[in-house]
C-alpha cells in the first residue's frame, strides 16, 4: 500500500538538520497538494449533486476513523459557525466514539460491527449524504459505515489515498488523491491528511455556496457569536444594501442576527415580507435580492 510503504529518500531523516527536515516536509506538503488537482471536476460535480439533497432536507453525514475520521469530523464542525448550517443536519459516525475526537480508540477502526449500530443509530435516508474518509481506502469501520449508506439509499462519497481500494470501489463517488509513501512511514496525518483536509475543504465549500449559503463572496448565513463576527455582519449588510453603519445595525438587531433578513430590511423591507420573501426562494439570497429588483422595477414602470 503507498501510503504505508518506506521512502528510501527519507530513510535518514533522522540524522539530517532540522531545517532539511522541515524543508522535506514542506516539499511533501505541497506534492500532497498537488495530489488534488486531478480530482477536481469530481469534487466539483460530488458538491452539486450533494447540495441538490441538502436544499431537499438531506443531512450531510461523516464517517471514519482515527486521523480521517477526526479530520472529517472538523470539516463538518465549521459548518455551522461559518454557513449557518444547522447543527441537527450534520451528523458523524466515528470509530470509537466521541472519545476518538481527542484521543486514540485501539482497535475502534477494525469494528465494522460499531459502524453498523453508529449509522442505525444515525437512522440515515436516501435524502442524505454520507462522506467516508480513510487514507488506506481499507479500514473496516469506514467500509462498513459506505455499505449502510449504500443500503439506506444515501449518497455516498469515499475520499482516500490508495488505488485501487475497497472504499473507492464501494462509493457511488469515489475521490482519490494518491499522496504516495510519506515522509515519515505510515504516518498518514502529514500527506495524505493533508490532501483530506483540501478535498473536503473544498467539497463542503462548494456545496455551501451551491446551498446559497455565500453572496458575492460574503458569509451570509454565518453565526454571529462575538463582537469581531458581529462587526463583519454589519459591514456586510451595509456593503450588500449599501446603506451606512447605523441602518446596517438597527436591521440586524431588527432581524435578530439574520444577515439576509437584515439586507432584506436595509433594503426597504418589512420583517414579514422579508421572511415570506426569503422562504419562497428558499433561502437564497441572491434569488431574493434579485426578486425584490423585479419588483421595485415592475413598480416604478407600473407609475
Amino acid at each position: 500500500m503507498p501510503t504505508e510503504s518506506v521512502s528510501e529518500r527519507f530513510a535518514d531523516i533522522d540524522r539530517w538538520s532540522t531545517a532539511s527536515a522541515v524543508s522535506a516536509m514542506f516539499e511533501a506538503q505541497l506534492s500532497a497538494l498537488a495530489s488534488v488537482r486531478p480530482q477536481l471536476a469530481t469534487i466539483a460535480h460530488v458538491a452539486e449533486e450533494t447540495s441538490r439533497r441538502l436544499m431537499k432536507g438531506g443531512r450531510l453525514i461523516y464517517a471514519g476513523a482515527g486521523t480521517s475520521g477526526r479530520i472529517a469530523v472538523q470539516d463538518g464542525v465549521e459548518l455551522e459557525p461559518t454557513f449557518g448550517w444547522p447543527a441537527a443536519r450534520i451528523a458523524y459516525a466515528l470509530a470509537g466514539g466521541e472519545d476518538a475526537v481527542m484521543g486514540s480508540v485501539e482497535l475502534a477502526e477494525d469494528d465494522a460491527h460499531a459502524a453498523v449500530r453508529d449509522l442505525g443509530e444515525i437512522a440515515m435516508t436516501k435524502m442524505d449524504v454520507l462522506v467516508a474518509v480513510a487514507a488506506s481506502g481499507r479500514t473496516p469501520y469506514t467500509l462498513s459505515a459506505i455499505e449502510q449508506g449504500n443500503q439506506a439509499g444515501a449518497l455516498t462519497i469515499g475520499i482516500a489515498n490508495n488505488r485501487p481500494s475497497p472504499l473507492l470501489d464501494a462509493a457511488q463517488f469515489g475521490i482519490c488523491a494518491e499522496t504516495g509513501s510519506e515522509v515519515i512511514a505510515g504516518s498518514t496525518r502529514m500527506n495524505a491528511g493533508t490532501a483530506q483536509k483540501v478535498i473536503l475543504n473544498l467539497f463542503s465549500t462548494a456545496t455551501m455556496i451551491r446551498c446559497g449559503r455565500v453572496y458575492r463572496g460574503l458569509m451570509v448565513d454565518m453565526v454571529i457569536s462575538n463582537q469581531k463576527l458581529e462587526a463583519r455582519a454589519v459591514e456586510i449588510i451595509e456593503q450588500i444594501a449599501h446603506v451606512d453603519k447605523a441602518v446596517a445595525r438597527s436591521s440586524l438587531d431588527d432581524a435578530n442576527g439574520n444577515i439576509k433578513l437584515a439586507v432584506l430590511l436595509a433594503s426597504g423591507m418589512t420583517l414579514g415580507d422579508a421572511s415570506d420573501l426569503l422562504t419562497r426562494c428558499n433561502g437564497v439570497l441572491r434569488d431574493a435580492i434579485r426578486e425584490l429588483n423585479r419588483v421595485s422595477r415592475a413598480n416604478r414602470v407600473g407609475k
